[in-house]
């Protein structure tokens, strides 16, 4: 049985959604972020980098999000939540699901931890301001993406790449221009919302409308 731990609405969102859409069996063990628990010493022997998520499988150990929804997908095949390798489509849910990781993700890193990239309160505004600017210029790089070979990131086929930009589009909701200010970004998280498996999750996270 997998082990998920998680804070809810942190960057667990996609990886619990992914084991919902494989249907195996997993606990989930909660981190209040809140309260510290992050930084306690036996979490922190799990996770160095005491953030969630970290996903325990048998005697193994790994954290990073997008690299437990990478192994998840690459261990249950049969759930089809990545097009087969060698495909065109596959390497569109490379693509994306790196680009959301790598690019729009530490964007928000940017937006709401400006205190980590700079130390003067001006510059930190700044930091946040231009990381708004930057978000928005990346939503409308997915949304012109998705307007041309939609509706799914990787094509016509719902993805695990979809649920990690649902993730990071309800993280966008303080921003000056949310993701569902662009149209084909919304109708593409419009449809993963529809998904059984995400309202189970969101519901386990306590999520609730609006998103």
């Amino acid at each position: 049985m997998y082990k998920l731990f998680w804070d809810p609405g942190a960057a667990n969102m996609a990886p619990h959604a992914v084991l919902e859409e494989i249907g195996c069996p997993y606990e989930l063990v909660k981190v209040d972020i809140a309260k510290g628990e992050h930084r306690r010493p036996a979490y922190v022997k799990l996770n160095p980098n005491g953030r969630v998520p970290t996903l325990i499988d048998g005697e193994k150990v790994m954290f990073e999000a997008a690299a437990i929804v990478l192994y998840l997908v690459e261990k249950h095949r049969e759930a089809k939540l990545a097009p087969p390798p060698g495909t065109p489509e596959r390497m569109l849910f490379l693509q994306w699901l790196a680009y959301l990781t790598n690019t729009l993700q530490e964007a928000f890193m940017q937006f709401f931890y400006p205190q980590y990239f700079a130390s003067d309160p001006k510059a930190q505004e700044n930091v946040k301001a231009t990381a708004d600017q930057r978000l928005a210029a990346m939503w409308a790089t997915i949304d012109a993406a998705l307007a041309a070979n939609g509706p799914y990131l990787a094509g016509k086929d719902f993805s695990a790449a979809d649920l990690y930009l649902h993730m990071l589009s309800r993280w966008s909701r303080g921003c000056a221009r949310p993701s569902s200010g662009f149209p084909q970004v919304k109708k593409l998280v419009d449809l993963v919302k529809a998904r059984p498996a995400v309202q189970r999750m969101m519901a386990q996270e306590g999520i609730a409308e609006p998103f």
